[in-house]
């Protein structure tokens, strides 16, 4: 007894193919936004029960566990970060400014960090924590 075979054409399916690419596509952009927003070095924020995220057109300043301060990707003093900033404020008067101060930093460096902020006559600064989970 022979059986009888089915001699269609295999036929890949397009639409399935497409949602899976288009998947994975949305996933290498909120994985690649996701680490251009902050635009400093990751460090260990301290957590607050009000926290909240107004992340807009801003300039980042990150105090590291040292003491540092990190502007634009690079280490600078803060004589130097209160001349960049005033640069900053000029080209675009209303900017914020987001201070990511490590929570094993000197609280020192974070005031000082705020202060070079005043200094050059920025007004609107956030100091950045992150959510507190339950």
């Amino acid at each position: 007894m022979r059986l009888k075979r089915d001699e269609r054409p295999t036929r890949l399916e397009m639409i399935p193919l497409l949602d899976v690419v288009f998947l994975l596509l949305v996933f290498f952009i909120y994985a690649m936004l996701s680490m251009v927003v902050h635009r400093g070095l990751p460090v260990n924020l301290p957590k607050s029960a009000t926290a909240s995220d107004a992340r807009k057109d801003h300039l980042s300043i990150t105090v590291t566990r040292e003491g540092a301060f990190i502007f634009e990707g690079r280490q600078v003093n803060q004589m130097a970060l209160v001349k960049r900033l005033k640069k900053a404020r000029s080209a675009r008067p209303n900017i914020t400014v987001f201070i990511f101060g490590d929570r094993r930093a000197p609280y020192d460096a974070v005031v000082k960090g705020l202060d070079s902020v005043r200094i050059a006559g920025i007004a609107r600064v956030s100091l950045e924590t992150e959510e507190k989970g339950d």
